[in-house]
């Protein structure tokens, strides 16, 4: 059985994902910080589900993840929790602390928890580090305001991209993925595909990748993003 470890699946893309690969009969480990919401509560009478409290941004509870993995093999791990920061992100409103905090878990997060899973990663067939990122956050889009949000995805796509160049040797397949404009809370009832098209979208991608897809920025449908 194949095991796949989410971050952030209390709701929205990552409950989804753990929904799909639960159904396709995977292991699930996810990763939830407050009580687990009732759409994961519905999803507890799956025996291959694990739940994980875990607070992406604070460096003990991320190191917790090794003292309960024990010898499990992972061999997809999914960077998906993730803010948007406030209301107030244009040039004369945003908050440099919203800032930070927005980068701390969009950005430094993915990395801090990749690093911790990595030796569950080793003896993985084909070991692939994912992370959710957006094209918000690519440097090829003219557009204004949400500066928090738009620099921590083009910054976490840069980590993804230097990841990818350290771990190649070692056989891991690294790519940031932009799940398009979801209809969840964070993308809103106006988006324009479902929640379940974005995820059965990525976990088709991240079945095809190879080691000549590491280090490239993809769209949920496929297609491979600018950066």
């Amino acid at each position: 059985m194949e095991t796949v470890f989410i971050t952030g699946i209390s709701r929205g893309i990552g409950l989804e994902l753990a929904k799909q690969y639960l159904a396709l009969g995977w292991r699930v480990i996810g990763t939830h910080r407050g009580e687990p919401s009732s759409g994961l509560i519905e999803l507890l009478n799956y025996d291959q589900l694990s739940l994980l409290k875990l607070e992406v941004t604070a460096q003990d509870s991320v190191k917790v993840i090794s003292e309960s993995l024990s010898d499990v093999v992972v061999d997809v791990l999914i960077n998906n929790a993730g803010v948007i920061g406030s209301d107030e992100q244009s040039m004369l409103e945003i908050d440099p602390a919203d800032w930070m905090d927005t980068f701390a878990v969009n950005t430094v997060a993915p990395l801090m928890v990749t690093r911790e899973l990595l030796p569950f990663m080793a003896k993985s067939p084909r070991p692939r580090v994912i992370t959710i990122s957006s094209q918000m956050g690519s440097l090829n889009r003219e557009s204004t305001g949400m500066y928090a949000y738009r620099s921590s995805k083009a910054a976490v796509n840069k980590v993804m991209q230097v990841l990818s160049v350290e771990l190649k040797e070692s056989g891991i397949i690294v790519c940031p993925i932009h799940p398009g404009w979801v209809q969840t809370d964070m993308g809103g009832s106006e988006a324009d595909i479902t929640v379940t098209e974005s995820a059965a979208g990525i976990i088709s991608l991240i079945d095809s990748l190879t080691m000549a897809s590491t280090g490239r920025f993809w769209t949920w449908n496929g297609q491979e993003h600018e950066w």
